[in-house]
């Protein structure tokens, strides 16, 4: 099936612009015509508003114009990806039903020369004052198809912005902003069940849904294993001992009482071969004195994939429970690039009472030596091209399975730097106890075999699964998530 429809919004290459005359700046002796002025430059945030979704909070470089208007002096990078928003095919629909709804805001604030971050609180002071504000209107419907640019360029942020006269022609401040709107389409896929109950796995598009995927989960004792995937990478094999020899120092009742370890769940095409696999390397396990899984010693999956008659490490994902009355889910996330694993930011709101998202997002970011996605908080990004060319990739060399999830896609670029950039994927999970039927969207450059897909599916399930494993342990788990052994129930 098709990709669903998504679209992003992206607001960057952000500046506050100041006349060389104002308040901010002393201006010394002319030479040539251009001043010579010791800059005090403010303190400048926005604030960046679209629809409902939550409002995003950014500093931003200031420059001053001097009398000669090709001369600025600038304290900051100007290309940045300042703030993102993405929106659904069904948000995009409802945003067409009235014009207010897509129009983006941008609110201007200066903090004169405070030390305080106003992109951290985003709360107007005394001390503060607003400059003025930007609004656009975004066409999310001709987004669907093709990359827009609504506005790249400077604006006057005039008191008129905020209700009262405008002063002289070029005593305003000015800011520059690139507003890009661009196709952001994504595979999405839905579980018919919660992981541990093995469930099947659809693709969705619109109202239909076709199974794509079934999976199935496992739960070994202590003394099983599988060999495997035991020897499919030196690294593993490392993580499994290590952990042996902590456990050692236990008696074998205390492991089996205060050890969640051994689960494992293997994604399965429909020809029924396996095409991914999670699986808990290192037990959760509470912190001495505690009955809750930290930091300090988290719990860890690694992501898996076939490679000729064994397993490969895509991906290793680290779990625990939020110090404190927290109730949210911490997690470290690596990939694997030639055996070589490299950290991967992500953001979550995903909480071990009502669930939330897991989500990786590269927009903006740079590439690793290794070519793998990482993110770099407003990292460079060109915002001023208003169009996207080249072809997508051929489907990976070797792939297993003849499903072919890149039918009919859009036009990506076809440099592996464009290809490593945006939307990665996302999974949302409902709580503990819960019903929870995961729900995983994969950008489609990111996706080129069904490998691709159902390793991410798999991801999804690990995160899902950590919720139970992070539960406290004076909670009892569901029956599909206790192992017997001879020792005892865990």
């Amino acid at each position: 099936m098709d990709p669903c429809s998504f679209v992003r919004i992206i607001v960057g290459n952000l500046a506050v612009r100041f006349p060389a005359s104002s308040s901010y700046s002393s201006a010394g002796p002319s030479v040539s015509g251009i001043h010579s002025s010791t800059v005090s430059a403010p303190d400048c945030y926005c604030k960046i508003k679209f629809k409902s979704f939550p409002r995003q909070f950014v500093s931003v470089p200031v420059m001053f114009r001097t009398e000669a208007e090709s001369e600025t002096r600038c304290s900051g990078n100007v290309s940045t990806v300042a703030a993102y928003f993405s929106l659904s095919k069904t948000q995009i629909e409802a945003s067409l039903k009235k014009p207010k709804w897509s129009v983006l805001s941008v609110e201007t604030y200066s903090r004169g020369n405070s030390d305080g971050d106003g992109a951290s609180c985003g709360l107007a002071s005394g001390s503060e004052k607003l400059l003025g504000r930007f609004e656009v209107s975004v066409d999310l419907k001709a987004a669907e198809t093709k990359t827009c640019l609504p506005h790249n360029g400077w604006v006057a942020l005039g008191s008129k912005k905020v209700g009262k006269s405008r002063n002289k022609a070029g005593s305003d401040p000015e800011l520059h902003v690139s507003v890009r709107v661009e196709p952001d389409p994504r595979f999405v896929f839905q579980f018919d069940g919660e992981p541990e109950c093995s469930p099947q796995v659809f693709q969705v598009q619109g109202n239909t849904k076709q199974a794509v995927f079934t999976c199935k989960f496992g739960a070994r004792n202590s003394n099983s294993g599988d060999r495997n995937l035991i020897h499919s990478s030196s690294m593993m094999s490392e993580l499994i001992s290590t952990r042996s020899c902590i456990s050692s120092m236990k008696s074998e009742k205390e492991q089996a009482s205060k050890e969640r370890k051994g689960w494992s769940i293997t994604v399965h095409d429909l020809s029924g071969s396996p095409v991914a696999m999670a699986s808990m390397v290192t037990p959760f396990v509470p912190s001495p004195g505690s009955n809750r899984v930290t930091r300090s010693s988290p719990g860890a999956w690694l992501i898996l994939r076939p490679d000729g008659c064994t397993w490969k490490p895509w991906g290793r994902l680290e779990a625990w429970r939020e110090a404190g009355y927290s109730d949210t889910l911490g997690y470290r996330f690596e990939l694997f690039q030639d055996g070589i694993a490299t950290a991967v930011s992500a953001s979550s709101s995903v909480s071990l009472k009502n669930g939330g998202s897991f989500v990786i997002d590269v927009t903006g970011g740079t590439n690793t030596a290794a070519s793998t996605p990482t993110t770099s908080p407003q990292g460079s990004w060109d915002l001023g091209s208003g169009s996207s060319s080249g072809s997508r990739p051929a489907s990976r060399p070797g792939s297993g399975s003849g499903s072919d999830f890149g039918y009919l896609l859009p036009q990506h670029p076809s440099s592996s730097a464009a290809q490593n950039r945006g939307f990665v994927m996302s999974a949302t999970v409902e709580g503990v106890g819960k019903r929870s039927k995961p729900e995983v969207e994969v950008g489609v450059t990111h996706v080129t075999c069904t490998e691709d897909a159902a390793a991410h599916v798999a991801l999804a399930a690990a995160v899902d699964l950590s919720l139970d494993a992070c539960r406290l342990f004076s909670h009892k788990l569901r029956k599909e998530l206790r192992q017997q052994s001879q020792l005892g129930v865990v």
